[in-house]
């Protein structure tokens, strides 16, 4: 394992295909940690990678959700006005059945569909 300063806040993350989270697969699988070592040689940069593209594919996920839902929003929400709208949770279910950013992202890595460059490491 190489050893570096790592700085991770200074690793860029760029995606070279946009993947469909939707058709991820969902379940755990238990993965060899030495196998993320392989593509940066140093297996802390690959968390690094994978976290950040978690987040990115969470935040996108999180938009979409509350695109989706926006259109239920009532400007004049009271109590009694307040009722069980089926849409509404079905969307809800939905999303929560997607897998989770943090599989997608370690799936995208391991496909190779994640370019990312760490600028100390370019100098």
């Amino acid at each position: 394992m190489q050893s570096s300063n790592l700085n991770i806040n200074r690793i860029h993350i760029y995606i070279v295909s946009m993947a469909n989270y939707k058709s991820s697969t969902n379940t755990t699988v238990t993965r060899d940690l030495l196998s993320f070592e392989d593509k940066t040689h140093n297996i802390y940069e690959s968390l690094v990678v994978l976290s950040k593209r978690a987040n990115h594919i969470s935040t996108e996920m999180k938009e979409e959700l509350n695109e989706k839902l926006s259109e239920f929003a009532s400007i004049t929400d009271n109590l009694e006005e307040i009722f069980e709208n089926r849409e509404q949770i079905e969307i809800s279910k939905h999303y929560e059945k997607l897998p989770k950013p943090s599989l997608v992202a370690i799936q995208e890595f391991l496909d190779g569909k994640i370019y990312y460059r760490n600028p100390a490491n370019d100098k």
